[in-house]
């Protein structure tokens, strides 16, 4: 990733939306070529532009951090707890914790039984701590690109 390509990321943060006739001049290329430059980029999955929504500012949903003392494998049970959609994101880590997964369910009752009904019984799970939120406070996807 060249200074080009980190000035197109900049840029993307700023608008995910932005033309690329607006995108082009703001990085020193032409929109043809800010428009290739940035499908390389998409095409080689360094960059997804996606829409990002706040689950909590929708209404009516659930969410929590569960923290995952795992037995053996843990990419074995973090494949299998991916495979379900209300696994927004799963991170292998080290410390207390093996894995940690963000879930997002309908209500606090369907959170419970994902957590009671389908985490639990995982080939593996040895331990899960559940952490609810209550709110977001800060929610963003600003990555220093340099």
């Amino acid at each position: 990733m060249d200074e080009i390509d980190r000035a197109i990321l900049r840029e993307l943060q700023a608008d995910g939306r932005i033309a690329y006739a607006d995108l082009g001049p703001k990085v020193g290329l032409s929109a043809s070529a800010a428009r290739q430059r940035l499908q390389r980029l998409l095409d080689s999955r360094a960059v997804q532009v996606v829409g990002v929504t706040d689950p909590m500012a929708m209404g009516g949903q659930a969410m929590a951090l569960l923290g995952i003392t795992v037995d053996g494998d843990v990419r074995t049970v973090a494949d299998e707890l991916a495979r379900h959609p209300e696994v927004v994101y799963a991170v292998l880590t080290s410390g207390g914790f093996d894995l940690f997964a963000e879930v997002v369910a309908p209500g606090p009752r369907e959170l419970l039984d994902f957590v009671n009904d389908v985490v639990r019984p995982v080939d593996g799970v040895e331990r899960i701590q559940s952490f609810p939120y209550f709110g977001i406070h800060t929610h963003r996807f600003l990555w220093d690109v340099g």
